[in-house]
């Protein structure tokens, strides 16, 4: 199964914390332009003729993808329908600012065949939001989920950013409960990280930004697994959670090593075939436009995997989601089984890593020090 994945690096105000490749400088020509230069390069990567198979997913993110028009949006699904089979029953994801969008948007892009939408509202707490750099606040959030669901989307997430500055559990769960009255069918809670190179790094090392110690954050992580779990959503990776049946599919391939075309300035994108081996755009629009202008394809390789490398890769994807690593398909792909070539490393995970069912997976507390315990698989 292959994804689309379709990178807007255009935003109406560049947040604090975010160290995707984005920028804030932008027109309606230059979204008109970088329109165009995407579906160029779809020409290009169908031509290469690497990625055959049918398109199980489209995905675009950013950035703000909600900076295009409906019909933008509609003219790149029509040219990658065009030269790619898409799936029967396709998910079509756009991830959307609330402060960008109108009833008339919403019905646009619905009709142009988005059929899921990813609402980035972080949080619904007006201070909270101002202190995220973010654009809207949180009335525009209710009225862009009221306004989502007249407009046909049935397949809703919200993301949540927890473990905030001075955001306590007790805190975090008074919004919980505001966000569940919003029903969402997915709920992405990431807690806050401060990244290099961002202005959230520059004040942490003045010290204005004090995060919630890793206690906190534990019980904040847990606070979110019980509540959610009690409201019938499922845990199905570190930090998503969706109603049965709504996980998003797109991200399930990434977790499963799928392989995924990818587009635009700053995307990541990867190919299946052998061992695997993933590309990138440089995230640099000039020279996006000038690559594309000389009739070459932008993606450039970032790595080559060997056997080994791959075996690692499949660990530290697969024990991120709930379905974890099927043991069968582990021993069939690699011709050794897990438990033989990561012996040592299973030990040392112990009681947090689980094989039931013919699957490998981590529990809850597992998960809240992955990073710790996947380096011995590394």
């Amino acid at each position: 199964m292959t994804s689309l994945y379709l990178h807007i690096p255009f935003c109406a105000r560049k947040c604090p914390y975010c160290d995707f490749f984005s920028t804030d400088r932008h027109s309606p020509a230059l979204l008109a332009e970088y329109v165009e230069l995407l579906i160029k390069q779809l020409k290009l990567a169908a031509a290469a003729g690497i990625w055959q198979e049918p398109l199980t997913t489209v995905f675009f993110g950013g950035g703000t993808p909600s900076l295009l028009t409906p019909h933008q949006v509609g003219r790149i699904l029509q040219a990658a329908a065009a030269r790619f089979d898409f799936a029967a029953g396709i998910e079509i994801s756009l991830e959307a600012n609330p402060g960008t969008l109108s009833p008339q948007s919403l019905a646009g892009y619905r009709a142009a065949g988005v059929n899921r939408l990813s609402l980035g509202a972080q949080s619904l707490e007006d201070q909270a939001l101002a202190q995220l750099g973010r654009i809207h606040n949180a009335a525009e959030i209710r009225q862009a989920v009221a306004w989502s669901r007249a407009a046909g989307f049935d397949n809703l997430g919200l993301d949540l950013i927890y473990a905030r500055p001075g955001q306590s559990p007790a805190d975090l769960e008074r919004e919980l409960v505001a966000f569940l009255a919003l029903e969402p069918e997915h709920l992405s809670c990431y807690g806050l990280s401060v990244e290099e190179e961002t202005p959230f790094h520059a004040l942490q090392r003045r010290g204005g930004l004090a995060l919630p110690d890793e206690q906190s954050y534990a019980r904040q992580f847990t606070l979110l697994h019980d509540g959610l779990d009690a409201a019938g959503f499922h845990h199905y990776e570190i930090s998503n959670y969706a109603r049965p049946g709504r996980e998003c599919r797109h991200n399930l391939g990434y977790w499963r090593r799928q392989g995924c075309l990818a587009l635009g300035a700053g995307a990541h994108a990867f190919d299946s075939s052998g061992w695997g081996r993933r590309l990138a755009v440089p995230g640099d629009l000039a020279a996006y436009r000038r690559t594309l202008e000389m009739g070459r394809d932008p993606l450039v390789e970032l790595e080559c995997f060997d056997r080994a490398g791959a075996m690692a890769e499949t660990l530290y994807l697969g024990l991120r989601s709930a379905e974890g690593v099927d043991d069968r398909d582990f021993t069939v792909r690699f011709g050794e089984s897990l438990s033989e070539h990561f012996a040592p490393a299973i030990a040392r995970a112990g009681s947090h890593l689980h094989h039931e069912n013919g699957r490998w997976t981590f529990d809850l507390s597992g998960w809240l020090i992955f990073d710790h315990l996947i380096l011995p698989f590394l």
